[in-house]
């Protein structure tokens, strides 16, 4: 064959780092100066190639209501002043019907309307809330998370995430820079307040996204991490992604602290099933009851019926949501962590030994006279800001108004429009690729359908045996196809190894290319395991004629 094995990079140590910087050596090999006349096809990211525009319309038509109801109280050359509360929803009623025609304008009064008639809020305390939110002119208040935007939040996760079940009681909220900022967060807390001190032994469920592999693996951290494989096949040897029983038996272990799972998972972006929540159920409440669980359940809103671990576990769980995916707004930075009003964490913060209390008195004592009295969600709120600068927390206004708008729209959804829109496109362009793969697309119940996980081995053994198989294995790393793909077809995808999947894993992000992209992506594989086999041949042809 003439291209030489174990390309370039290729080598022991880029085994170890982050696929996300792996992707970036990728990129460069996809944009090389010789392929410029192809098309890059980047599926490393997660960032979906589409946006929902009509909530969008709704906040940029609401900013211009806002700095008209600015002008209104100060209007000097480039100067407005701050927008009054008094006589606001008279005003916007006028500003709607003057205006009737922009795009936007009549989701916008739907959504004040809703949050009037549905949410019981106040029509002029709920409208001045929306814009002098999207002005920005004062700082977050309540630090954690506007009042009325908060309101209109829970209920879009009451009803995408937790199943409109209303027996979780009640949760708050805390606005936050996307998932990652939420991780960095809550990390940072159960760290400091000695819920998870160094050496903790926590469990992850695997695969996963890779900062949660890496962060217990930081020295100030050093946690004795136990991994909880989704290792299920089927009658057939192929992954389900499921966690056996024996995996989730591991959380028995009453010395594992924590448990953090992405739900339905990354990379392979299938839920858990009804029977594995329920052995999880099982075990914290026979098992280890004061276990901490924190669900990222950011591709939950690509389920029909997905259930949080929020609802089958409250008291135990931290949920974490991002807007980014399903709406199409990474670069937004829109994010929440849930804490159940009761929960397991208040609890063990009260149980912590008196020398411990006291070395978090002193860190506390700055923002009120009983530090001992703070909640973990008040704690996590101070932390994000390093405590001394606590007046000063929460996510930016406008930030938090595109939340808003975004939540009531989907409320506002009765038929599920665009939920079925962006699950229709997920699932078109996974059945593309498998036709360019020449496979059959298994139908895995719970699957989100946003990312792929696809496992080498087994499509090396299914299309040409284990022979074949064994021998890729002993002349290459899964790393060289990576480099060949985006060498020689400009095609970026990362190694599952990374996620802590099968070593010969691939994930592809069904979420940010062009369907007709999928079919090519799969082509492309099927040509490179196919020319593995062809060099296979030729070696045993040569051997058998020695």
């Amino acid at each position: 064959m003439a291209e030489t094995k174990n390309k370039q990079g290729a080598d022991d140590e880029m085994e170890h780092i982050s696929p996300f910087e792996i992707k970036n050596k990728l990129v460069d090999l996809a944009e090389g100066k010789k392929r410029m006349t192809r098309t890059m096809l980047d599926a490393g990211r997660g960032n979906p190639n589409w946006i929902a525009a009509t909530p969008r319309e709704a906040f940029f038509v609401l900013g211009q209501f806002a700095v008209s109801e600015s002008r209104r109280v100060w209007n000097e050359y480039d100067l407005a002043g701050m927008p009054s509360r008094e006589g606001i929803q008279e005003r916007f009623e006028a500003y709607v019907k003057e205006h009737s025609e922009v795009p936007g304008i009549q989701l916008l009064k739907d959504i004040v309307d809703y949050g009037i008639n549905e949410l019981d809020f106040d029509p002029e305390k709920w409208l001045y809330e929306l814009v002098d939110g999207i002005i920005g002119d004062n700082y977050p208040n309540p630090d954690r998370m506007l009042v009325r935007t908060e309101k209109a939040v829970q209920s879009f996760l009451l009803q995408e995430l937790y199943g409109n079940d209303t027996s979780v009681g009640s949760f708050d909220l805390f606005a936050v820079e996307g998932a990652t900022a939420a991780m960095c967060y809550i990390f940072d807390t159960l760290f400091r307040n000695y819920l998870i001190p160094n050496g903790s032994k926590i469990a992850v469920m695997v695969p996963i996204f890779p900062p949660y592999i890496e962060i217990p693996e930081l020295p100030n951290f050093d946690f004795d991490v136990v991994d909880i494989r989704a290792s299920a096949l089927d009658k057939e040897g192929h992954h389900t992604w499921q966690y056996p029983d024996e995996e989730l038996e591991k959380l028995t272990d009453p010395t594992i602290k924590a448990v953090f799972i992405v739900n339905p998972s990354n990379p392979p972006s299938v839920a858990l099933t009804k029977e594995s929540r329920q052995k999880i159920i099982d075990i914290v409440k026979n098992n280890n009851p004061d276990l901490m669980i924190i669900s990222d359940d950011v591709y939950g809103t690509f389920i029909e019926g997905f259930r949080s671990l929020m609802v089958d576990l409250p008291y135990n769980t931290i949920g974490v949501y991002s807007f980014s995916k399903y709406y199409g707004v990474t670069g937004w930075r829109l994010g929440t962590i849930a804490v159940n009003q009761s929960n397991v964490f208040n609890k063990l913060l009260e149980e912590l030994p008196s020398e411990q209390k006291e070395i978090l008195h002193k860190r506390y004592s700055s923002l009120t006279p009983h530090p001992e009295k703070l909640t973990f969600m008040d704690r996590l709120v101070a932390d994000s800001r390093t405590v001394a600068m606590n007046h000063t927390a929460g996510l930016s206004t406008p930030q938090q108004v595109q939340m808003a708008l975004f939540s009531i729209f989907s409320l506002l959804d009765k038929e599920n429009r665009y939920k079925k829109q962006t699950m229709e496109i997920c699932h078109r362009r996974m059945n593309l690729l498998y036709e360019g793969l020449g496979l059959p697309k298994k139908h895995l119940p719970n699957d989100a359908d946003y990312y792929t996980e696809f496992d080498l081995e087994i499509w090396s053994n299914h299309h040409f045996g284990h022979e074949l198989t064994d021998y890729m294995q002993a002349h290459y790393k899964p790393i060289d196809i990576l480099y060949r793909l985006a060498e020689r077809s400009s095609i970026v995808l990362l190694n599952g190894e990374g996620f802590l999947a099968p070593s010969w894993s691939i994930r592809v992000s069904l979420a940010n290319l062009e369907d007709e992209a999928y079919l090519k992506i799969g082509q492309e594989l099927h040509h490179i395991l196919q020319e593995i086999a062809e060099e296979w041949e030729e070696q045993k042809e040569t051997k058998h004629n020695k």
